[in-house]
């Protein structure tokens, strides 16, 4: 049976110590890994996906750690759907947010908005991404000729009565029942047509009797 010499137990027990330094040593840097890793996004206003009613007017981005407000170091490109820019001035950077102004003036058409943003962590290390909302479409407003149209299709069609106005009832004075057109009456020619009917059948009978009496029978 084999015995161990009591000389190499502080031998084994330095050993034993040296294991459990470097053993701390590696977790001290497994755990230290992770508080060293570069900043990331973790929030965005707009949010991503977002649909809004009008576009905002500003972005905001919020990261992890404080990043390098050095000139050029931050950027944020924001373009509509046919590819315009709605950047209005150059970003601001405050500590973790980012803040940039837009242009909502050029973002009324509406539709999806893309975001490209590039920044610089505290570490030194640049880092990107992208996001994307959407804003929607104003409603046009109508037009002259369609709100007169449809005035037009609301009010109710004239009647036929409505159309065609009453012809006014003939007056006395107007029309008499056997006078002329311009009231004058009638009788006065009458009765003078009968006066000269009866003096001419009277001149005829005179004519007549004389030749009646100047004929051979009457002699």
């Amino acid at each position: 049976m084999p015995h161990r010499s009591p000389a190499r137990r502080p031998r084994l027990l330095a050993v034993a110590a040296a294991l459990l330094v470097l053993t701390g040593m590696v977790g001290g840097v497994l755990v230290a890994a992770p508080a060293s890793a570069h900043d990331e996004l973790v929030s965005t206003d707009p949010a991503a996906g977002a649909t809004l009613d009008a576009a905002p007017e500003q972005l905001t981005l919020t990261f992890s750690g404080e990043l390098l407000a050095d000139p050029g170091a931050t950027e944020v490109q924001i373009t509509d759907a046919a590819g315009t820019s709605l950047v209005s001035g150059a970003p601001a950077v405050a500590g973790t947010t980012v803040t940039q102004a837009v242009d909502t003036a050029a973002a009324s058409a509406g539709g999806a908005v893309t975001v490209l943003w590039r920044v610089v962590s505290s570490d030194g290390h640049p880092i990107s991404g992208e996001l994307d909302f959407t804003v929607a479409a104003a409603a046009p407003a109508p037009s002259p000729t369609a709100s007169a149209s449809a005035t037009a299709a609301a009010s109710p069609a004239p009647s036929a009565t409505e159309g065609v106005e009453a012809a006014p009832a003939p007056s006395a004075t107007t029309v008499d029942a056997v006078g002329d057109s311009e009231g004058t009456p009638a009788w006065p020619w009458v009765v003078g047509g009968i006066v000269l009917v009866a003096a001419v059948g009277a001149l005829v009978a005179v004519l007549v009797g004389r030749a009646r009496g100047q004929s051979p029978t009457s002699r």
